[in-house]
């Protein structure tokens, strides 16, 4: 420590005396704690602590005492829970003044200060230490290049990821779900009787992309929003901190399944010519045209609900296979049961649709889904016993993981509308400011 004198130091934590020695305060766990040892005046020391007294080298902190005490008990044995009787936000706004987050507290904790922030939408910025936001070790008001450099990519990327983040944001989610929408208004009215007709033109002639299609109103839209799709990917490819890691995350397979069957069209035409045999035969480029509806999915980058749901089948892929596992496990079971009692046995009548097991499958299926096309029924008595098993059954064994799943559904939602929360608070202050 390189101010005050003494072989120990004391902290006044709202009445509550606590003495240390010099040495461990270098390497405590408290954030706030620990920049006392590199203050050089008392300057420095009166912007870590409230107060401070020279003659007893004792430092002053306005705070809740009895936090600081279960604060204290984490430092000594590792634990970070709750005080009773006192509200969770006012608590967490305790640790982050000291230099603690929520991933400190114990798993309990934390899920009732999930549940909290997310009833309140608040969110609490950590405090950062003075100096180092403003200039970092080159002084106060100056910034280096490289750190400026940072800050506006990371401003850049959070405009493109996080639709909430700011007014440009919101500008640029807006207008991404304009072209979305209108590309699947575009490719919806294409497949129309009344749009191909007037051109007098078959279905693989119109999956084809000649000098022609591209200049009819469809094909420019279509090439205007592959445009800004590609512009928006390539930007956000630019602006990531890992290149690797951006092209592994799901959206941004979308965003390239959605882009690349454009690509792979209008090469095809230029090198195997418009009247080769696969252009007449336009199965191939239907397929890729049709890859378009990817688009929706993209819907996911700008709606909670939609994150929500991928976020929870990511986490509950446990639950799905089990429930994909009994699904299986039971149509097995019933669809041979129901061909030997429908099929299988001589007795003078004889079902045509259950001729075979897989034939049968269809039937358990629709069954236990409770759908019940009505396409193939059981025609004899135990047939029919079989038929009430299997849609009791069916409605048991897909109400096992159903529970797991929502609990999970909810907690997702609430972090994502937490998470959207605290970016919408950074875009008011933007806007007010």
């Amino acid at each position: 420590m390189n101010f005050g004198r003494g072989p120990s130091v004391v902290l006044n934590v709202g009445g509550t005396r606590y003495s240390f020695s010099r040495e461990v305060l270098k390497d405590f766990p408290l954030r706030r704690v620990s920049r006392l040892h590199g203050c050089l005046s008392e300057q420095d020391v009166l912007e870590v602590c409230d107060d401070y007294d020279r003659e007893r080298n004792e430092y002053f902190f306005d705070r809740h005492s009895e936090a600081f005490g279960f604060i204290m008990l984490y430092v000594r044995h590792g634990h970070l829970r709750f005080v009773p009787h006192m509200c969770e936000l006012s608590f967490y706004n305790e640790m982050i003044y000291w230099g603690l987050e929520g991933s400190h507290l114990d798993y309990c904790c934390q899920r009732r200060l999930d549940d909290r922030m997310s009833e309140t939408c608040t969110y609490y910025a950590a405090e950062e230490p003075p100096g180092e936001p403003a200039g970092g070790p080159e002084g106060k008001g100056r910034r280096p290049a490289g750190a400026e450099g940072g800050r506006w990519l990371e401003r850049m990327r959070r405009t493109f990821e996080e639709p909430t983040s700011s007014v440009a944001a919101q500008v640029l989610a807006t207008v991404s779900i304009l072209f979305v929408i209108v590309s699947m208004v575009v490719l919806c009215a294409s497949t129309l009787p009344e749009w191909r007709v007037p051109e007098n033109r078959s279905v693989e002639e119109q999956s084809r992309y000649t000098a022609e299609s591209v200049r009819e109103p469809s094909g420019i839209i279509e090439a205007i929003c592959i445009g800004w799709f590609t512009a928006e990917c390539i930007v956000r490819f630019i602006v990531s901190k890992n290149k690797c890691e951006f092209v592994r995350r799901p959206l941004n397979i979308i965003d390239l399944l959605a882009i690349t069957p454009y690509y792979i069209s209008v090469l095809m035409t230029v090198f195997t010519g418009e009247n080769s045999q696969l252009q007449r035969a336009g199965v191939t480029l239907r397929v890729l045209r049709m890859m378009r509806i990817f688009w929706v999915i993209k819907l996911a980058r700008h709606f909670i609900g939609l994150q929500t749901l991928g976020l929870t089948l990511k986490r509950c892929y446990r639950e799905m296979v089990m429930l994909l596992v009994f699904i299986c496990v039971a149509m097995a079971i019933f669809s041979a049961l129901s061909q030997l009692l429908e099929n299988g046995l001589d007795l003078g009548t004889k079902n045509k649709d259950y001729a075979s097991i897989p034939a049968a499958c269809w039937w358990v299926i629709i069954s236990m889904t409770t759908v019940g096309y009505g396409d193939m029924c059981p025609i004899t008595v135990p047939g029919r016993i079989l038929g009430g098993i299997c849609v009791v059954s069916g409605i048991v064994l897909l109400a096992l993981p159903i529970t797991f799943i929502y609990h999970s559904f909810v907690q997702c939602y609430h972090e994502l509308k937490f998470r959207s929360a605290r970016y919408s608070r950074s875009l008011s202050a933007e806007f007010l400011n």
